[in-house]
């Protein structure tokens, strides 16, 4: 008896339901099942794949089919035409290949191709033909696609969690009144200092449900991805996702992904050729604060192993000299009520030697910020308008200098791509007229070619921020806000720092008198760069144990540093022989009682010692 399977295979891409309805997945599963058991076919096996295009090979169904036949399982595959197992002419004939190899019987009904009974020399145009259509309709539906987005229409069913799709008309968005407070809380607790993990923990411990069972709960129609088992059980990749959605700025937001043709996979667009409209829905996010969650979120915090807590700080703090971020040390020195909490050069901690290390202590910053904070709220409550044309005063300063600087360096970067092109036309005539070798002409084309990329690169970034002064006014209106939201400003918490501050540039300390004095550049959001001085008073040395009380090096005259110096000569003297003395006398040991033992005269010994 037969127990091999006999496969009925339908497959339906949306493009193939829009053009027909007489190819639908119940019509084609009717006509199989009929030719089947008019044909004597047995052992009958339906696999499906609705909503998946020919031009796919990654289908769910087409899979278990290939797994099937790799077992050795099918005896028969039954399809309605060609086109229904797939529309890549190459694939389709590796595929019929398999098929003969593995002793299955392919049959396509309405195009009269039956492998038993030999091939038909128009199959091969036949799948040609409709890997054509393929291409002809995915090229169809692309124009429509960039037509509808370059109108500021969607072309998917996706919805940012925390809006509602309107039910008058799809392409508008309405503010989910259960779930956007949702998304502020998610964005606050960023700003407040809570990780990822944190706050996913907390939304699933208050069964809030997770946005697909959200949807699904109100019975939104929307492009959801598989249902969690736990409604209530909020991921970090789910956190991240919201984090990361420009939408809730009340932008629209599209041509997000992109494919190079019908056969390959979408991939995410290039931020340059996204195509955004602002203000076409409701705000849940302002741009400030999303712009805020950016940064915090591009910052890696690594926790304590202390208190399991990354530092607020980490991300803020810049060294002055090397440009790099400040690196948290937190943990036990070895010494009582002294442990670790400073920050210190990521270059210098990496053993750099192209920089030092710009030692600050976490509680000195944290005060530094909080009292500059606390200054200029002062300041600007008192003297709002003095406040608001000293800013825009030192804006103007700043843009004019900056653009300078960004304009001269250009102008230099210029040249030297232009010094570049001329390099290498040289090069291309002298590798043509054989006086350098192809390996030393490809090294070469290659720096060039990294150099003139670097050089495009940065002349791109200097336009963009001459064109952010020339198109930007200076912010001290919204900073005025910020200091009225905010009306208790008795301690430093992250909230505090994150709604404040850009970022605090350390400089290398200095001492003077006894004093060690270090620059500290705080830049608020808004408004800019804040200098304040630090002055922290060094601990008074104590005399070492053993000190005689003798003067310290640079206390001394040049003849007494002599004295000393001829003094620790002969002391280092002394040492050095002490020392060799010491191994002679334990080589003596050894050696006594053997055949190899030294015999030393008493003048010897009197000479040694």
């Amino acid at each position: 008896m037969n127990t091999k399977l006999t496969i009925l295979y339908e497959r339906l891409s949306r493009e193939d339901e829009r053009e027909t309805e007489s190819i639908s997945i119940e019509n084609q599963k009717a006509f199989l099942e009929d030719y089947a058991t008019q044909n004597g076919f047995t052992n009958l096996l339906h696999l499906t794949d609705d909503g998946w295009s020919g031009t796919r090979w990654d289908r769910p169904s087409y899979l278990r089919l290939i797994e099937e036949v790799e077992r050795g399982n099918v005896a028969n595959c039954i399809v309605k035409d060609m086109s229904r197992i797939g529309r890549d002419h190459l694939r389709v004939g590796l595929l019929l290949e398999q098929f003969r190899e593995s002793g299955v019987r392919f049959i396509a009904v309405n195009d009269n191709v039956d492998t038993d009974k030999g091939m038909d020399d128009f199959t091969p145009f036949r799948n040609i033909i409709n890997e054509w259509v393929a291409r002809d309709t995915s090229r169809k539906i692309r124009t429509i696609f960039n037509a509808r987005t370059a109108q500021g229409k969607h072309v998917t069913g996706a919805l940012p969690y925390g809006y509602l799709h309107d039910p008058n008309d799809r392409q508008n968005w309405l503010l989910d009144e259960v779930a956007a407070p949702i998304v502020k809380r998610i964005y606050k607790s960023i700003i407040e200092g809570k990780t990822i993990a944190k706050i996913a923990e907390e939304l699933t411990k208050e069964k809030v449900l997770c946005p697909n069972a959200h949807w699904q709960n109100i019975n939104e129609a929307t492009s959801k991805g598989r249902p969690s088992a736990d409604p209530y059980k909020w991921s970090s990749a789910t956190i991240v996702t919201i984090t990361a959605k420009q939408e809730y700025m009340g932008w629209k937001v599209l041509n997000k992904t992109t494919k190079e043709n019908y056969k390959a996979k979408r991939k995410p667009t290039p931020k340059e050729d996204l195509i955004i409209f602002k203000d076409m829905h409701p705000v849940i996010i302002d741009e400030e604060m999303w712009n805020v969650v950016q940064r915090l979120r591009e910052t890696k915090r690594s926790t304590s192993k202390l208190d399991g807590k990354p530092n607020p700080l980490t991300g803020v703090l810049y060294c002055a000299d090397c440009g790099q971020k400040m690196y948290h040390k937190k943990g036990s020195t070895g010494r009582e009520n002294q442990p670790h909490h400073e920050y210190v050069c990521s270059s210098y901690r990496h053993y750099s030697r192209t920089c030092t290390c710009h030692y600050i202590r976490v509680p000195v910053v944290e005060d530094l910020i909080l009292r500059t904070i606390q200054q200029v709220s002062k300041y600007v409550n008192e003297n709002e308008e003095e406040f608001i044309a000293k800013v825009h005063e030192n804006a103007v300063i700043i843009g004019e200098e900056t653009i300078k600087a960004n304009r001269k360096k250009i102008t230099t970067s210029k040249r030297r791509r232009e010094e570049i092109s001329g390099l290498v036309k040289k090069l291309y005539e002298t590798y043509a007229t054989g006086k350098i070798s192809e390996e030393h002409f490809t090294e070469l084309i290659n720096a060039y070619s990294n150099e003139q990329q670097n050089i495009d690169a940065e002349t791109e970034l200097l336009n963009a921020e001459i064109k952010k002064f020339n198109t930007e006014s200076v912010k001290a209106d919204k900073f005025i806000d910020l200091v009225k939201r905010h009306t208790e400003l008795a301690e430093f918490t992250p909230l505090l720092l994150n709604e404040f501050i850009e970022k605090v540039v350390v400089y290398e300390p200095v001492k003077e008198n006894g004093k060690r004095n270090q620059r500290v550049d705080i830049y608020l959001n808004f408004i800019g760069q804040f200098t304040h001085p630090i002055t922290e008073e060094l601990p008074q040395e104590q005399p070492k144990k053993g000190s005689r009380g003798r003067k310290l090096r640079h206390e001394m005259t040049e003849e007494e540093i002599q004295k000393e110096r001829e003094r620790d000569r002969e002391r280092y003297a002394r040492k050095v022989a002490d020392k060799k003395a010491k191994e002679q006398a334990e080589r003596l040991a050894i050696l006594q009682g053997t055949k190899y033992e030294i015999k030393i005269s008493e003048e010897q010994i009197n000479k040694g010692a």
